[in-house]
């Protein structure tokens, strides 16, 4: 066996998803697995045991099949800092740039990487699950493709389509594809999945077999929509995918939705809390009530702060510092708390005025990507750090903040994924429940964020396993050359 390549209809169709309830499930199996994505552009990444840097999906993904996450499941990794530029990490390390209007002519070299990333996946395992990236039917950057099509080509790999039929249309959406793409593309389409199913599926039949008879396209599965399964998204689009918990939550946080928003999957731990709920909001008022107010990371950091001023959202800040009211500042989150940003890297605007908040002056440098871990009130705490700012102290703190200060009730950090580690996240929701007055306490029974995961790629697999023909799908795999 190769691979198989799961593209969707659109964005956010599920091909995540798809991937990641496949690589388990082909697991149970007892298949050595390996998912791929060639290219991802998200400003949400984690970082290898090596330093490398990849897509939150694809190492979520790679949990999945139970293997070590690498750079090589997502050998280039595109992270916009504006609407014209994107900064390219490839094979895990920072690669420059990429402007907008390079997009389609400017990845020769990109390709070529992604193209050995997935030769090394194939010949160390016995099946290779390649995610898409947006839609295989954009047909105006086809000439130049290696994730979708392109990529399909160059190694004969038989692609599934996924369609969203919460959004609507995805009968349409589904032949639009088909009769898009050219005819050497169209002859690798193989089958299609259903994703996102509420209700009878025999109502649904119907317009399935009329889309099968005009494609000669199979449905080899129709997945239900699935409350309890939540993935590290890849951009704004899906930021929170997680359910908010029930009205009447002791603790309220509020997430500040920056435009360049990064890695806010490090709020997912706080939502799966018993009795937390977490609001993602760009509402000063929203922001002022909560019991905590987290201001995330970003891969924008001189410009979000510009926004954050703009909507009023730094006095905010300001008036919640003076009244001891908790704040937490991550990564970029926790440069904006600065006294001062100078930014030669990012935005290139040099020195700017920060809140003012956190006795720090952050100068942009040589990016750290790097797993860690910190101490903090007799505990060590594991996380990870993605950052150009470094970060100098300038006053005196209350105390150090895994690799960060605290202020009052003002807490800066520059570690990812701290959240996830149980103890830290209750002793932290503690203090902040005490410093807002907050009713909350700790529910000594509830699981813990890793077993909360690991559940939901098991549910995720059992959907698979219950409503997707694998067999058919693996039937498909092993045809490919």
């Amino acid at each position: 066996m190769s691979g198989l390549l799961i593209a969707g209809t659109s964005s956010d169709a599920g091909k995540s998803l798809v991937v990641t309830g496949l690589c388990r499930a082909f697991v149970r199996r007892g298949i050595d697995v390996a998912p791929f994505k060639a290219q991802n552009m998200s400003n949400n990444a984690a970082v290898c045991a090596d330093g490398a840097e990849i897509g939150r999906a694809q190492y979520l993904q790679a949990q999945a099949a139970r293997v070590e996450p690498s750079a090589s499941h997502n050998p280039v990794l595109l992270k916009p800092g504006s609407d014209r530029r994107a900064f390219v990490v490839l094979d895990g390390r920072p690669a420059g740039t990429l402007e907008a209007g390079e997009y389609a002519t400017g990845r020769a070299h990109l390709a070529e990487a992604a193209f050995a990333a997935y030769e090394r996946l194939a010949a160390a395992h016995d099946l290779v699950v390649v995610e898409g990236a947006g839609s295989p039917a954009e047909i105006n950057l086809r000439a130049r493709d290696y994730v979708n099509l392109g990529l399909a080509r160059r190694f004969d790999l038989p692609v599934v389509l996924v369609g969203d039929i919460d959004r609507g249309g995805v009968l349409a959406s589904l032949y639009g594809t088909w009769a898009l793409v050219d005819d050497d593309d169209r002859a690798l389409l193989a089958a299609y999945v259903i994703n996102k199913f509420r209700g009878d599926p025999s109502v649904l039949a119907p317009g399935l077999d009329e889309i099968s008879r005009r494609t000669g396209l199979p449905c080899l599965g129709v997945l239900p929509w699935l409350d309890d399964v939540w993935l590290d998204s890849e951009d704004a689009l899906t930021v929170g995918p997680w359910r908010p918990s029930a009205d009447g939550a002791d603790l309220v946080v509020a997430v500040v939705r920056l435009p360049r928003i990064s890695n806010a999957t490090d709020v997912d731990a706080l939502a799966h809390t018993p009795g937390v709920r977490v609001v993602v909001t760009a509402d000063p008022a929203v922001c002022a009530a909560a019991d905590l107010l987290v201001l995330p990371g970003t891969r924008a950091t001189v410009a979000d702060l510009a926004w954050l001023r703009a909507r009023g959202i730094d006095a905010v800040v300001g008036e919640r510092h003076a009244a001891g009211r908790p704040t937490l500042g991550v990564c970029g989150g926790y440069e904006m708390l600065a006294a001062t940003i100078d930014d030669g890297v990012e935005s290139g605007v040099g020195e700017v005025p920060g809140l003012g908040i956190l006795p720090v002056a952050v100068t942009f440098g040589a990016k750290v990507t790097a797993r860690t871990s910190w101490p903090w009130r007799g505990r060590d705490v594991a996380g990870y750090e993605i950052h150009h700012g470094h970060c100098a102290l300038i006053g005196e703190v209350d105390e150090p903040f895994l690799d960060g200060v605290r202020v009052g009730a003002t807490f800066g950090t520059l570690v990812h994924g701290a959240l996830e580690d149980d103890a830290f996240r209750v002793a932290f929701l503690a203090e902040v429940a005490a410093l807002s007055g907050s009713a909350w306490r700790p529910d000594a029974d509830a699981p813990g964020h890793a077993a909360l995961r690991e559940a939901m790629i098991e549910r995720l697999a059992d959907a698979v396993v219950t409503h997707v023909d694998l067999d058919a799908l693996l039937a498909l795999a092993g045809r490919a050359s």
